[in-house]
């Protein structure tokens, strides 16, 4: 019994950190597409604009890595 909650607690801590960061990713995008003068949607999608993507995606990657880091400590 003990083995089981010794395991399951890690898991459940992930899980929890994960939907955090999660949310927080998805705000912080969101706050991005509120400020910027234009749609990202449209400039990525409509006007196949490839460098909005690349800099889209490297934000992206940017706030997962600080997340990761947070939860890590």
């Amino acid at each position: 019994m003990d083995w089981i909650v010794a395991h399951v607690r890690p898991i459940v801590d992930s899980l929890i950190y994960a939907s955090i960061g999660t949310v927080f990713l998805l705000t912080s995008f969101w706050v991005i597409e509120k400020l910027l003068p234009f749609s990202i949607t449209k400039e990525i999608a409509d006007d196949q604009n490839v460098g909005l993507g690349i800099i889209l995606g490297a934000f992206i990657l940017g706030i997962s890595i600080i997340i990761s880091s947070a939860i890590r400590g």
